[in-house]
Order: structure tokens, then sequence, then C-alpha cells
């Protein structure tokens, strides 16, 4: 067995004895797909990806949506969106493993902490229109792990380098079961109103063509009538 493959049987086995009381659903909502359906749809995913669906599903209930390739919650916990995927991307940062399950809030990231992010996990998705942060990981427990350290980042903390260690320090004492609250829950306030619809620009210099037009279109028909005077 291959480390990859070992990496990934002990985030399996792992999964089972995780921290049940840093979950619980904080709503239920009506719209959810039925479990013998969500069954049918996972019973032939990958080991990982099949184990992601079946801890969540016990954390907060039967998906909102589901599809051959993804299962979806909305507002489960504290997250936003929750998003299990039949697909395993391979991912070396901070051992081999598998993302396979992506948790999303609201953030907004200033622009300039961009480059700092991405040199600190390339998993940390960032969607600036939109005013969301996600994580993509292993395990819930990554994800929360990451997007403490992306607010860590963001305001002015920690440096990429320094998040990327303690990423490593929190994973190992949180897999040797001991403390780690890092990974037990968002260390911050979610914030609210974070789109950024940016500025308009198209707009503006579109008007000062029509002006520009106006003008080559009056100036012309000025021209015309001193033809005829």
């Amino acid at each position: 067995m291959d480390q990859q493959e070992k990496w990934k049987t002990a985030a399996i086995a792992m999964s089972s004895g995780l921290k049940a009381h840093a979950f619980k659903a904080t709503s239920s909502p009506s719209n959810v797909v039925d479990l013998q359906t969500v069954n049918s749809i996972i019973n032939d995913w990958p080991a990982l990806s099949k184990k992601s669906a079946n801890l969540t599903i016990n954390r907060y209930g039967p998906p909102n949506e589901a599809i051959s390739s993804r299962l979806i919650w909305y507002k489960n916990g504290p997250w936003k969106r929750t998003i299990v995927y039949q697909e395993e991307i391979p991912h070396d940062f901070p051992q081999p493993h598998s993302d396979v399950i992506e948790n999303v809030i609201d953030y907004q990231v200033p622009p300039e902490k961009f480059t700092e992010l991405a040199k600190f996990d390339g998993s940390v998705i960032i969607e600036r229109t939109k005013g969301e942060v996600s994580s993509r990981c292993d395990m819930e427990e990554a994800n929360i792990i990451a997007l403490n350290l992306m607010h860590d980042i963001v305001t002015g903390k920690m440096d990429a380098q320094t998040a990327r260690d303690v990423y490593c320090e929190v994973t190992s004492a949180f897999m040797l079961n001991r403390s780690a609250p890092y990974a037990e829950k968002l260390q911050f306030e979610i914030p609210t109103n974070t789109r950024d619809t940016d500025q308009i620009m198209i707009v503006d210099e579109m008007a000062r063509e029509a002006v520009e037009k106006v003008k080559d279109i009056v100036s012309g028909e000025q021209q015309e009538q001193k033809k005829y005077h």
C-alpha cells in the first residue's frame, strides 16, 4: 500500500471517531432528498467520498440536493453550503489525501490578500463577487482548520508560511485526539453583506462616447445647414 492509500485509509477510519459535539444541525429544511434516493446515488462512489457523504448525513440529515456527482446541504450547522463530491481530488498538503467535501461561508476577502491565501492552501476557494470563501478537503474538520487560518491571514495575524506550519500542528494534534480548537469550530463570527459587486466602468465609457457622438451629429447638422444659407 502506497503512502496516499495509507493516508486515505487512515482518514476513513478516523472519521468514525470524530468529536460529535462540534457539529449540530441548526435547521431542519423541508426540501430534502429521501435517503433511499441518496443511497442509490452514493452506492458506487469511491470509499472516501461515500464515507464523507454518510458522515455528513449522520450530522446534518439528508441533503437538500442530490445528483450523481454530488450531494448538497444548505444552511447546515455553521455553513452556508456543504457539498460532498463523488470525485476524489488528489491533494498533497499537509499529507497525501483526496479532497471530497467542501464547506462554504459568507466572507469578503480583500483582493490584495488573494495571493497570500493561494500560497497558503490551493483548496481554499475565494468567490469575490458572491462574497464567499470555501475550503475543500477530506473531512469537515480540516476545512474548519483551513478557514480559521484563512481568517488569520486576512486579518494580518499570520502570513501564508506561518499558517501552513500551524495547519500541520493542528492537524497532527487533532489526529492524536489532543486539544485542537482550530479543528473544532470557527474561531470568528461569520460576517454578513459580503458580496462585492465591483464598480461600473463600461457604462461611464459608453456615456462619454454617446456625448461625443451627439456632438458629432450636431456639428454635422450645423455644417449642412450652413451650406444652404
